[in-house]
């Protein structure tokens, strides 16, 4: 840090070095988003101090407020163009921790996310927090000028920089609250200086800003400056939605979908509610909520962490404007209130309807939401009793007639093609799609034309083994657990041979359990398979294998089970040879290709690989004992 005319001078992170310069010439074709960007930094300063101003009155002290704006002056001869706004303001800690050295966690997530693609990285400077920095798209120095609200006017501050790798800070006095950016624009810009085209910027991307935005001193305002969920639905147009929606999140493409409705009775509140059209980089980091914004008669109050609506539901964005909430409402407060139970309630059931609609009149555009989101909405099967059956409607999954690896097929879909005498719903349950698709527990499923559905998700295994259990009556089943039952689709021929072959194969099913003591709970005869010399099932009394034991061990049931394919060639010659000296290392090597065949891990792999070697070395070095080349495909899984 170097001193020069009371200015303190810092160099930039190598980070922030890296977003000046791709804003300054990577971004340079989109220009106008400068002004999008700093328009929007100002609104927010407005309703941070509005919001402090009503949830702590006594940090005014004897500030007198004006009117809240945002003004945009320009001038040609010094060539410069002024954001200024009576906002929050920032005293010269938050100045060096949200200007100076953007020391933000965003800020490396933001350089990993960018594309090439200059429109949709300019899409990302919002979403990311580095909005600020779209000022060098245009300017060659930048000078901001703040003070916070509540200081002393002795105590403003002042950081400037060219952008190129140092900023300088000061002390200066500023009698007024609020910020005043001077942008010192690049050669070439000369454009700019122009009110109409100011004016035609800010009405393009900023008309919905509620605060009045005005230009030069002029302090008729430019825009529609007021809330635009409290507007009647009929002088709104689906653009004007869009627009608000993108100054609401940052996001640049336009949502999926909305809903706005005003509801009046007991409780008077608005909702204006959006689902995004592709997922937040940080959807599964549960802290990282950025759902609805709770505003309290068009007042910003705060952002919603649960209360108004649930974690299910976290990528739904939006505004709940309330009526009936103090202006001083704390989260303490929205926790024990009826009135934010019953806007919870109504915003709840009018998203699920949103998503009802979608999945019946625009079933291509709830597939795209399913792809982004469905695996989010599951977990409200869990967290939502009083919701579960119209979510449970919603779901979406892959199956073994699925045409490709898009979850396209409802539960509701599944019952209505169900085989005559077809009495549960089966599923496989894996640690991926594709090692659902390959489970060899699905071999007689296949045969039969059973339809399964195919559960890759982790999400999916707290479905299945908790709350949804059963669906129109019908038992959902994983193909995995317990015996085989194929209800009234198995024949009196199949029922006997399956009989026959317990009988036959009784005293290696022994034998066989003997070996893997320790390891197997039990070992019988399969009607699960049909090219597959052997499998890992659970015990009836079992959920399934679940996700939370493969991340503690090895991922197999509690009790698990070998079940032998009777028809299998290796199956039956070791049902022949009853004194083969080797049929303890064939026990093992059957019971570790089971468990890596359901994709769960075997405890001692090298000896798997030894045992392995020595039997396919033993049965070439004797030509009588070789076997078909089938057999030996089949015994090296």
């Amino acid at each position: 840090m170097t001193l020069t005319s009371g200015a303190e001078t810092y160099s930039f992170q190598a980070e922030a070095a890296q977003i000046l310069n791709l804003m300054a010439h990577s971004l340079y074709s989109n220009k106008e988003i400068f002004l999008r960007e700093l328009i929007s930094n100002a609104s927010d300063a407005i309703d941070r101090l509005r919001f402090e101003r009503y949830s702590a009155p006594e940090s005014a002290g004897n500030e007198q407020d004006e009117a809240p704006r945002i003004r945009v002056t320009f001038d040609k001869d010094a060539g410069t163009i002024t954001i200024a706004d009576n906002g929050i303001g920032m005293s010269r800690q938050e100045v060096m921790d949200n200007i100076g050295t953007i020391a933000r966690s965003g800020t490396a997530e933001f350089l990993r996310a960018l594309t090439g693609d200059k429109r949709r990285d300019v899409e990302l400077i919002g979403q990311f927090g580095v909005g600020f920095y779209s000022a060098f798209v245009v300017a060659e120095r930048v000078v901001l000028t703040t003070r916070r609200s509540g200081l002393p006017s002795a105590e403003g501050v002042r950081w400037s920089s060219d952008g190129k790798g140092e900023y300088a800070l000061e002390a200066v006095e500023r009698a007024e609250h609020g910020t005043t950016i001077v942008l010192e624009l690049r050669e070439g810009e000369d454009e700019l200086l122009n009110e109409h085209r100011l004016r035609s910027i800010v009405q393009r991307y900023s008309d919905h800003i509620s605060q009045p935005i005005v230009l030069g001193q002029d302090e008729a305002a430019v825009n529609q400056a007021s809330a635009l969920w409290a507007r009647p639905k009929s002088e709104l147009t689906e653009q004007d939605y869009h627009s608000y929606y993108r100054h609401l999140t940052n996001d640049y493409s336009d949502p999926l979908a909305y809903v706005h409705t005003k509801v009046e009775g007991r409780y008077e509140y608005t909702l204006l509610l959006y689902v995004p059209s592709h997922a937040p980089h940080n959807l599964w980091v549960p802290e990282a909520r950025q759902g609805v914004r709770l505003h309290v008669r068009r007042v910003f109050i705060l952002e919603d962490t649960g209360q108004l609506l649930p974690n299910y539901l976290r990528f739904v964005r939006g505004v709940v404007d309330s009526a009936d909430l103090p202006l001083n409402v704390s989260r303490e407060i929205l926790q024990g209130s009826q009135a934010v139970d019953h806007i919870r309630s109504s915003a709840v059931k009018r998203v699920l309807r949103l998503f009802k609609e979608l999945a019946e009149e625009k079933p291509e555009k709830y597939a795209d939401f399913w792809k982004q989101f469905g695996g989010v909405l599951k977990q409200g099967i869990s967290d939502d009793p009083a919701h579960r059956e119209e979510i449970t409607e919603l779901l979406r999954f892959t199956s073994t007639r699925s045409a490709s690896r898009d979850a396209d097929v409802s539960l509701g879909d599944y019952v209505g093609r169900m085989k005559e005498g077809q009495d549960k719903i089966y599923y496989a349950l894996a640690p991926s799609h594709d090692a659902a698709a390959a489970s060899p527990h699905l071999e007689a499923f296949r045969a039969k034309d059973i339809e399964v559905l195919l559960l890759g998700e982790a999400v999916d295994n707290f479905v299945v083994s908790g709350p949804l259990r059963e669906y129109r009556g019908k038992r959902l089943q994983s193909v995995a657990q317990g015996p085989a039952d194929f209800g009234e689709l198995a024949d009196e021929g199949e029922k006997e041979a399956a009989d026959q072959a317990g009988s036959d194969y009784a005293t290696l099913l022994g034998r066989l359990k003997a070996h893997l003591a320790g390891k197997a709970w039990d070992v019988r005869v399969s009607s699960r398979l049909t090219t597959s010399p052997a499998c890992i099932v659970a015990d009836g009394v079992e959920t399934d294998f679940t996700v939370m034991q493969r991340m503690r061990g090895s991922g197999l049931p509690h009790q698990p089970i070998l079940e032998i394919n009777p028809q299998h060639p290796l199956v039956e010659r070791l049902n022949r040879e009853e004194e083969d000296p080797r049929l303890r290392d064939w026990a093992h090597i059957l019971f570790d290709q089971s468990v890596l065949a359901a994709a769960a891990q075997i405890e001692e792999p090298t000896a798997f690989v030894a045992r392995l070697n020595e039997l396919l070395t033993s049965l070439t070095a004797d030509g009588s004992e070789t076997p078909d080349a089938s057999e030996t495909s089949e015994t090296s899984g």
